[in-house]
């Protein structure tokens, strides 16, 4: 099976699980109990990669969501060619696997509208050059990453669209 198949069928499965399970996508109402999560990033899919995400939110919490995810994707060429050193070199960069920690503070209800937030984690990459042959190296970075965005419920249906941005 190739990696596109695998991907797709990875996002199809993922998204019917979360139609027909109890398991709610992020339910905007604040709530006297635990409440818990998953979901996923689809544009790492796009980047032959993965992602999921665990979240919960506290008992009498109005405003806060937590949760621990891992990742992986290629970084796009254009992220590569940043670094001017790199532009054009051949140099494909990715990030085998990443875990982390997170919290978000939501102005207004726990996963509704604008938040901030913190993630704390390990990225391990691996780098190749189309023109070296048969090597790589590979390494691992903490990453400590404040971040602030917005999450928008368009449906009644548990899926939501959260635009973000992290430093």
């Amino acid at each position: 099976m190739t990696t596109t198949i695998k991907m797709i069928s990875l996002a199809t499965l993922t998204v019917i699980c979360l139609a027909t399970s109890k398991v709610k996508a992020q339910d905007a109402a604040t709530e006297n109990k635990t409440t818990f999560s998953i979901e996923t990033d689809p544009s790492t899919f796009v980047f032959k990669g993965y992602a999921f995400h665990f979240r919960i939110k506290p008992k009498n919490s109005k405003h806060l969501v937590i949760g621990a995810g891992t990742y992986g994707l290629d970084l796009p060429t254009i992220m590569v060619d940043m670094n001017k050193d790199n532009k054009d070199k051949g140099w494909n960069v990715r990030i085998n696997s990443a875990y982390s920690l997170f919290g978000e503070y939501y102005f207004k209800d726990a996963n509704a509208k604008w938040y901030i937030g913190l993630q704390a984690g390990i990225q391990n990459f691996k780098n190749t050059n189309d023109n070296i042959a048969n090597k790589e190296s590979k390494y691992s970075n903490l990453i400590l990453m404040p971040s602030i965005g917005y999450n928008w419920q368009p449906f009644k249906f548990p899926m939501y669209v959260k635009p973000w941005f992290g430093v």
